[in-house]
């Protein structure tokens, strides 16, 4: 049969039961809470030194010396000014490529070009302003140099001469206004710029707009020795835009005169 449960004090018998003894190996409850806590606190204190310690202090029992520590950070930094170097090249190779890109753009561009007047399939036309651009001077906002590309391949072989002159129209006062070539040059009865050429021909030359007048088309008249005068408009929006980058062949290294008119090979 089993053992009868412990007493535990009844109305007979009032005596209270016998507390369970404390097993050994045991701590009583009191002490254990207080113990963990100081555990934690050291281990805390513990990690707070390591994490705050100075640089180049290394803690006892670490296999690391502080020359070893000294040399991985000067090779950090050898990588680093070298990482930097690459990036800088890089950013060069990038931008040279891009100058590359834009001067085959402009050499395709003058290779079409010539072959619109010299290919065997390129469209015949008189003279014409192919294009006109302006540019302001920068010791004075009035005055403005204009380049005009002047073409023609409807007689191929033959030299096509002339002037070449323009008009500015615009307002001035809330009011209309046209401004002749003599008044864009200040001179009365100026001469046009000359031309002459088998196919195509660059020609500059200078303007001053009078105070206050806003521009708001060019016109430039072509007026060869044999045949009718040829107009052709622009607006000025359009001939003060940032010109398309071209080739050597088309580029001018120096602004040209009046009198010294760029022409096409051998014209």
């Amino acid at each position: 049969m089993p053992d009868p449960p412990p007493a535990t004090g009844t109305e007979d018998d009032p005596t209270p039961a016998t507390a369970a003894p404390i097993l050994p190996g045991k701590w009583p409850g009191k002490w254990w809470w207080p113990a963990l806590c100081a555990m934690a606190l050291a281990f805390g204190a513990w990690g707070l030194w390591t994490t705050l310690m100075p640089a180049g202090v290394v803690p006892a029992g670490n296999n690391v010396s502080p020359a070893s520590v000294e040399a991985l950070r000067q090779q950090v930094a050898t990588l680093s000014r070298s990482d930097q170097i690459s990036r800088n090249a890089n950013l060069d190779l990038q931008g040279t490529l891009a100058e590359r890109d834009e001067e085959i753009a402009g050499l395709r561009a003058d290779v079409a070009f010539y072959e619109r007047f010299v290919g065997a399939t390129g469209q015949r036309r008189g003279l014409t302003v192919h294009e006109l651009q302006l540019q302001v001077q920068p010791q004075n906002d009035q005055a403005w140099q204009f380049t005009a590309t002047l073409t023609q391949n409807l007689n191929r072989g033959a030299v096509s001469s002339g002037q070449v002159t323009l008009s500015v129209e615009g307002t001035r006062d809330g009011k209309l206004q046209k401004l002749a070539w003599s008044d864009l040059r200040q001179q009365a009865n100026a001469p046009g710029v000359p031309y002459s050429f088998k196919y195509f021909e660059e020609v500059a030359g200078d303007l001053i707009l009078p105070s206050g007048f806003k521009p708001l088309r060019v016109t430039a008249r072509l007026v060869p020795k044999d045949g009718a005068a040829v107009e052709q408009s622009f607006a000025w929006a359009e001939v003060t835009r940032a010109p398309v980058p071209r080739g050597d062949a088309a580029r001018t290294d120096a602004p040209h005169s009046d009198a010294t008119p760029r022409s096409a090979p051998g014209a």
